[in-house]
């Protein structure tokens, strides 16, 4: 070999070794990898299931394999059912008569003075509730005649009444509901719970999310994603119309033989990019695509409601073939039954401003609570019959409450009965996963504007799901930017007082 021809190749050798040796590569490799780092701050909130390097990969490669909670669980999963535009809880469950003597009156200035309204401008007038309520079961809880069904389950139900939060705007409160920040940016609920229990079922998704109403929440996906936990966790939308997921068939000319040999040749060149990286979410993105080659055959078998017996699809009130809340609801009983960890569904048109007919608190919001009352009933119902009640936490709520005065947009009289969004005071309920049958915790004032006992907040709501999971709120935590990160940041406590 001539002697340029060898200065050659050593400038060529030594340019690429200093391509490699970038600043990027020094931070992956230096102590064994920032990839590492990470990695080791996953595996650090597992509990001490695996030790020693081989067990780490093993782990990190299957970040859905089930794990132990910190304690003793007496929920397996979740149903997290999300009413999105805030239902009002001065039509269903928080009986005020004495607001109706206020009807039409001028609001009072101690109500509106030092308050935020998102619309209400002026002296808006105060309104009675639109609804006629009677007590149910042996409980006693006052439920509105907008839900005939449910008020037959009453019993089986604990209601939070004097739940508060600090957003009036729906996006940021919905952020604050799922993720514990009204900001962008953290995991939520749902992905925090697979990140520190796994799934029980590897074919099915940890984490599933089902849509209906036409529109996503107006926080986006971001209240379904995984923020800054690996991207394995984030929640993956399913949907009852159409194929259950996009691109799950594969594409024409392709069998199933083909795809999996795309898939493996694929993962080999990520698990090589790992052993030269030490990047975790290599890892992550190995494991999606396997995930995603099992769910072809487990996805549209959990997903197809077709062979549902005729009684359960009269039971939930079920459209097969179309997009609808019932259908998700009955989705939600089989995912569950499956044994995916978190289910969670978003039912977007809640908002009442009275702004139109569709938004109008005696007619928009009486539909909703037809097309929700008969499916969330029969879910109590099937859980229970089928044994699964006791393991799955169903929740139940909107992301704020409803004014007791009428929205008065710009200060003027909307053209229907509507009320605006509300902080001080709104209702969510759970049931089943070791919580109280037939409670009520917190009150709130005579017209059901400000809680007066029992106060509770989103993060107290988080709190105990993860403690009914088996998890201490300040103790599931993820390393991030130079501190550990929880769902309930620095806020939280369980609410004791509905927990069996």
């Amino acid at each position: 070999m001539s002697s340029n021809k060898q200065h050659r190749l050593f400038r060529e050798a030594h340019s690429k070794q200093l391509e490699l040796e970038t600043r990027r590569l020094f931070l992956k490799e230096c102590l064994l990898g920032m990839g590492g780092l990470a990695m080791g701050s996953i595996l650090g909130g597992c509990n001490g299931l695996f030790s020693g390097s081989d067990a780490d990969i093993f782990n990190a490669a299957n970040p859905l394999l089930p794990r132990a909670p910190q304690f003793a669980a007496k929920a397996k999963s979740v149903i997290y059912l999300h009413m999105a535009g805030a239902p009002s809880q001065l039509e269903l469950f928080d009986y005020k008569p004495d607001l109706m003597k206020l009807d039409g009156q001028d609001c009072p200035q101690s109500l509106l003075e030092g308050k935020k309204f998102a619309f209400i401008r002026g002296v808006p007038k105060m309104m009675g509730p639109q609804a006629v309520f009677r007590q149910r079961g042996e409980s006693g809880a006052w439920v509105s005649d907008h839900l005939p069904h449910f008020a037959t389950v009453a019993d089986e139900v604990s209601f939070l009444k004097a739940v508060q939060t600090d957003q009036f705007n729906h996006g940021p409160a919905q952020l604050l509901m799922h993720t514990g920040t009204p900001r962008l940016g953290r995991p939520s609920i749902g992905s925090w719970v697979t990140y520190g229990l796994g799934s029980e079922n590897q074919n099915l998704p940890g984490f599933v999310v089902l849509t209906s109403g036409g529109k996503f929440p107006d926080a986006g996906k971001s209240v379904w994603g995984s923020g800054f936990l690996p991207s394995v966790y984030q929640g993956v939308q399913c949907r009852s119309e159409g194929d259950p997921v996009l691109f799950i068939k594969d594409p024409a000319g392709m069998d199933r033989d083909l795809r999996k040999a795309s898939i493996d040749a694929i993962n080999e060149v990520n698990q090589l990019s790992y052993q030269e990286f030490h990047d975790p979410e290599t890892l992550s993105r190995i494991s999606q695509y396997e995930m995603a080659y099992r769910m072809q055959i487990s996805v549209p078998d959990v997903m197809n409601i077709n062979d549902e017996p005729a009684y359960i699809h009269e039971m939930y009130g079920t459209r097969p073939g179309k997009a609808c809340f019932a259908n998700n609801v009955l989705l939600a009983r089989k995912l569950v039954e499956k044994g995916v960890r978190f289910v969670q569904l978003f039912d977007w048109g809640w908002d009442s401003h009275g702004t139109d007919e569709n938004l109008a608190i005696d007619y928009g919001f009486v539909n909703k609570c037809r097309s929700m009352d008969k499916p969330v009933t029969a879910l109590l119902l099937d859980l229970k019959q089928r044994g699964l009640l006791d393991e799955t936490l169903v929740v139940w709520g909107g992301e704020f409450g409803r004014t007791p005065m009428q929205e008065n947009r710009d200060g003027k009289k909307n053209p229907f009965k509507g009320r605006d969004h509300h902080t001080e005071a709104f209702t969510i309920w759970m049931a089943g996963g070791g919580i109280k049958r037939g409670m009520s915790y917190g009150e709130t004032d005579e017209i059901g504007y400000a809680a007066v006992s029992g106060k509770t907040t989103a993060f107290d709501i988080q709190a105990t799901i993860l403690n009914q999971l088996g998890f201490d709120h300040e103790k599931l935590t993820y390393q991030f930017q130079g501190r550990p990160f929880r769902l309930t940041d620095v806020h939280g406590k369980v609410i004791n007082e509905i927990i069996a």
